[in-house]
């Protein structure tokens, strides 16, 4: 009965590995796949059925057990030495959190104005004249806390008409604009709607944002494969679709505890940060641009230490986590289905 486990256990054990080693190492995971490769968002799917097998399930069960771990630590003597070690690292961050925000997003726009022919990411083309302009005038804007307004409803402006020129659809990979532009606003007006930091809405966002890639990278594996056979060291031997279906399990959880207490938040920021820029490294300067907006709120969320109102039961976290992946596939799922008429398999 054993020389039957044996091969079980060691297959597990191989994916459980790999699954570790794509938290570490995970560039083309990291880069936006519709910067670099040729893509169709009114293309069908992959079937909802296809994507939720067996194999999904299993390392789903697995990121859940993970989760439930790092929540322990989150309440127990060493989680908080962590975070006071954390405190001590990032002070200068979190003293300057506001200005680093500001300083990046206006070198982030008059990057897109020097470059021209760019809405407010890589792919997202525009020929208009008006655009650079308004980037311009963005950039400006962060210059002076009473003008952050004005920048806020430039960066609303460009979300709106990316919009229309590319279908509501394909902006809904991008919420962390608008988290930025909310982030910018209500930090001129020093407000808190709802008990919410300008902070917490820029992270929730954040959060929303990665999230709903991940689920692109089980709709839609074929986009990255072209990536990874010029990258085939990533795979760690198994095959593209097994990686796409860890890649983004890893990254929806990593977004998921974004909106969890501080040690994992804080610890998920370091990851997805050491994420992003090596895939910086990977790619060049268009992911470097393509991502500094994320990169700058990501080193902002690590340097927050503001403690959580009561925590919720940890015994929930997996109805938590379960609940926002539901949601998320179906709501990307459905959304496409209403845009493009395609089946939800």
């Amino acid at each position: 009965m054993l020389s039957h486990l044996t091969p079980i256990c060691s297959g597990f054990a191989r994916k459980l590995l790999c699954t570790i080693a794509l938290v570490l190492y995970a560039n083309p995971a990291a880069a936006h796949v519709k910067w670099f490769c040729t893509y169709d968002v009114a293309a069908p799917p992959q079937p909802i059925r296809l994507v939720l097998n067996g194999e999904f399930r299993n390392l789903a069960l697995l990121t859940i057990a993970v989760l439930l771990v790092a929540g322990l630590l989150d309440r127990t003597p060493l989680g908080l030495a962590m975070l006071r070690s954390l405190d001590r690292a990032t002070w200068f961050l979190r003293d300057k959190t506001d200005v680093l925000v500001r300083a990046v997003l206006g070198g982030f726009f008059v990057a897109l104005w020097m470059n021209g022919g760019i809405i407010l990411t890589p792919e997202l083309k525009t020929t208009v004249a008006w655009v650079p302009w308004l980037q311009l005038a963005i950039a400006v804007s962060m210059i002076w806390r009473q003008t952050l307004v004005l920048g806020a409803l430039g960066m609303a402006t460009l979300y709106v008409y990316a919009i229309d020129q590319y279908c509501l659809f394909h902006l809904m990979d991008y919420p962390i604009f608008l988290g930025l532009a909310a982030y910018l606003a209500l930090s001129a007006v020093r407000a808190a709607p709802f008990g919410l930091r300008p902070l917490d809405v820029l992270r929730y966002a954040t959060a929303i944002t990665l999230m709903w890639a991940s689920v692109e990278k089980w709709a839609y594996p074929q986009w990255t494969f072209p990536l990874l056979a010029t990258h085939p060291e990533m795979t760690f031997g198994f095959t593209p679709e097994f990686y796409m279906r860890a890649a983004g399990l890893v990254e929806f959880a990593l977004a998921f505890t974004l909106a969890c207490g501080p040690l994992m938040r804080r610890t998920s920021a370091i990851i997805l940060t050491a994420m992003f820029v090596s895939a910086v490294f990977e790619f060049g300067k268009i992911d470097a641009l393509g991502h500094s907006a994320i990169i700058v709120v990501l080193l902002a969320i690590l340097a927050d230490n503001e403690l959580p109102a009561p925590r919720r039961s940890l015994a929930m976290a997996p109805a938590y986590f379960c609940a926002s992946l539901a949601v998320t596939v179906l709501a990307y799922y459905g959304v496409h289905a209403a845009f493009f008429r395609a089946a939800i398999g």
